[in-house]
């Protein structure tokens, strides 16, 4: 008797609805491509919403398990930031004879989780004054552009309290402790 049947099945445990968000997504655009909730389009929506994640699976990074309350929280704090932001740049730019102080930022990522450190950077440019330009990976930071910086450090550790922290609670990340190089 081999093992490999075991292996499978553990690898196939979550069966077909193995990528539950991406299902529903398809399923859902596709309901909205066809207009219509008619029994025949719910019935593909279905089909495809199974069918799909499951022929892509060997493309497919694995689930990670999302801790759900402090999605909510990092979305009001992101939703609000900005909103803040927004006002803070029109000022700056619209400002009379205002003077920005660029500056680029290594904001050193506190672990390796490709989806928390993606996600950092998107936030981080969905902010308006800040630009992640870059994930270095062997580095393991992040450069920001920051359209107006008086203090570096004090941005850079709000950027890792607002944004980083909630994202290490949502994947159930630990930081990773490195030796300064």
């Amino acid at each position: 008797m081999t093992t490999e049947p075991q292996t499978d099945a553990v690898a196939h445990k979550d069966g077909w609805f193995s990528h539950p968000v991406l299902s529903l997504l398809l399923a859902a655009s596709w309901l909205a491509l066809s207009h219509s909730l008619a029994p025949v389009h719910l019935l593909s929506a279905l089909l495809i919403g199974l069918i799909v994640p499951r022929l892509l699976r060997p493309f497919l990074a694995p689930v990670s398990r999302i801790h759900w309350a402090p999605v909510l929280r990092l979305m009001v704090v992101v939703l609000r930031d900005i909103v803040m932001s927004n006002i803070a740049v029109a000022r700056l730019v619209l400002g009379p004879m205002s003077r920005p102080r660029p500056a680029w930022l290594p904001v050193p990522l506190a672990c390796d989780h490709a989806r928390v450190n993606a996600l950092f950077a998107s936030i981080i440019t969905t902010t308006p004054g800040t630009v992640s330009c870059v994930i270095d990976e062997q580095r393991h930071l992040i450069l920001v552009h920051a359209l107006d910086c008086d203090d570096a450090q004090t941005m850079i550790d709000d950027m890792k309290a607002r944004y980083e922290a909630p994202l290490l609670a949502i994947f159930g990340q630990t930081p990773v402790e490195r030796n300064p190089s």
